[in-house]
């Protein structure tokens, strides 16, 4: 199975700036669907943005008009544009196939902090 593997996260001001990147063992190309997750201490893992084969994009309310997904499947490669940060974005950030959930990477921690 397709394992994944994160980067990226960093300690940022609030109002700042990351760029997560999820890297692919195998293609992604058989993946419809591929999406980020994040898990903030103390909270459920929630799925905040997903990307269809075709492009089609979805986030959770939270993070609409700040975080962009996207993916290039000739890169086996995912990321994560996140800007205008908050505080409550902090957590550790993990790529995974939304339906076709393989066995989560090690997450990527990202800290907003000022």
């Amino acid at each position: 199975q397709v394992q994944f593997v994160e980067s990226g996260g960093d300690l940022a001001q609030p109002g700042g700036s990351l760029r997560l990147s999820c890297a692919a063992s195998g293609s992604i190309s058989t993946l419809y669907k591929m999406g980020w997750y994040r898990q903030a201490p103390g909270k459920q893992r929630e799925l905040v943005a997903s990307v269809t084969l075709y492009g089609t994009t979805d986030y959770v309310d939270s993070v609409k008009g700040r975080f962009t997904i996207s993916r290039d499947n000739a890169k086996n490669t995912v990321w994560l544009q996140m800007n205008s940060l908050k505080l409550e974005d902090t957590a550790v950030y993990y790529c995974n196939a939304p339906g076709r959930l393989t066995d989560w990477g090690q997450g990527t921690q990202v800290t907003v902090s000022s």
